[in-house]
């Protein structure tokens, strides 16, 4: 038996995570305790997905209602399951900048000491497995604003001679910087993961993405950009942009195509080793191209307005270069674009966001 524990397996790259390696033929074992909920709100539960992955999948998947903070529970999982744990695919996360000032004590309990847990009972008891661990691009705090940017009509850009206009890369400093307490606590998780790896000789790979989005997003105004655009537009719920005009740039990749780099990873792992990953320049929209897509594909005009406070240790231009990545797995290659991703969103929940 071969074993794939997945945390935050209900969320969006969790999920799509379960399906991918249970279609392998992997026993997956999702720990998931609905703490999005938690965070924001009923409209952001990821109950609805965890029913359908336990409905699609069978015995495949194993729930476990299980809170990464608490330590002794997550060590009797993996004690329970050993060496048969092949693979660890750790999601779990608070992960907005505004929540995170709300409650500090919870969100680096989660973030980093949540870490901290399942590191140490994947080093006790599955030593030979692969770990992977979704960090963030907020590692990097606030540097990427100080790219000499170049304001558009409709976007923020980067002056095509700059040694990061086809994407930001790993060598960007995480060093002082203003990173927001969430991009703090993602810091220390992620150089936690990176210290295993080193120190212990574990299989660990980090992955600083940006939009990671999908269809199976449980989006909120705090989290999940796209996928948000798009159920404003659905439901006609008022969009309030925050700061920079609405130019902002993110890149967004699929969760699919991120399961699939992950999967590339599993099959040829190295040891601490960090990964920028992203939409990169082939996918990739400001707020206000985002707004228009949403609007183009579903007909009708988003409610929409303006805040000239933008989010603290927010980014104004963000595209990732892949390049690192697609060096070491030649394999791998994006497959969705912006607007690929919106239209899929659109189709996907007609039914659940319906206008109120």
């Amino acid at each position: 038996m071969s074993v794939v524990v997945v945390t935050g397996s209900g969320g969006l790259i969790g999920s799509e995570a379960v399906e991918f390696f249970a279609e392998l033929g992997l026993d997956v074992v999702g720990l998931d305790n609905d703490m999005r909920r938690v965070f924001f709100g009923e409209e952001a539960s990821t109950r609805w997905n965890i029913q359908r992955l336990k409905e699609k999948l069978g015995r495949r998947y194993t729930h476990l209602d299980l809170d990464i903070r608490h330590r002794e529970e997550v060590l009797r999982v993996f004690e329970r399951y050993g060496k048969s744990v092949v693979l660890v695919i750790h999601t779990a996360a608070q992960p907005s900048h505004d929540w995170a000032v709300r409650d500090p004590f919870t969100d680096f309990e989660v973030n980093a000491l949540g870490t901290l847990n399942i590191l140490e009972a994947t080093r006790r008891y599955a030593p030979e497995a692969v770990f992977i661990f979704t960090s963030t691009n907020k590692v990097y705090g606030d540097t990427p604003n100080r790219l000499p940017l170049v304001e558009l009509e409709t976007r923020y850009e980067l002056d095509p001679t700059h040694p990061y206009y086809e994407g930001i890369r790993e060598d960007m400093s995480i060093d002082q910087s203003l990173h927001s307490l969430f991009g703090a606590s993602k810091v220390a998780a992620d150089v936690l993961v990176q210290e295993y790896g080193r120190y212990f000789g574990m299989y660990t790979g980090i992955f600083r993405g940006g939009t990671l989005t999908g269809p199976h997003h449980s989006a909120t105004q705090l989290h999940g950009f796209l996928a948000y655009v798009m159920r404003c537009a659905m439901t006609r719920t008022p969009y309030t942009i925050f700061g920079y005009k609405g130019k902002q740039v993110r890149d967004a990749i699929h969760s699919y195509d991120l399961i699939r780099a992950f999967h590339e990873f599993f099959k040829a792992p190295r040891v601490a080793e960090v990964y920028n990953i992203g939409g990169g320049r082939y996918s990739n929209a400001s707020v206000l191209e985002a707004i228009a897509l949403a609007q183009e594909i579903t007909g009708q005009e988003m409610v929409v307005s303006y805040d000239e406070r933008n989010r603290i240790g927010d980014h104004i231009w963000w595209i990732s270069s892949n390049a690192k990545f697609q060096e070491h797995y030649p394999e791998w290659k994006l497959t969705y674009d912006v607007p690929r991703i919106l239209r899929e969103i659109y189709e996907e929940n007609r039914e659940r966001w319906k206008p109120k």
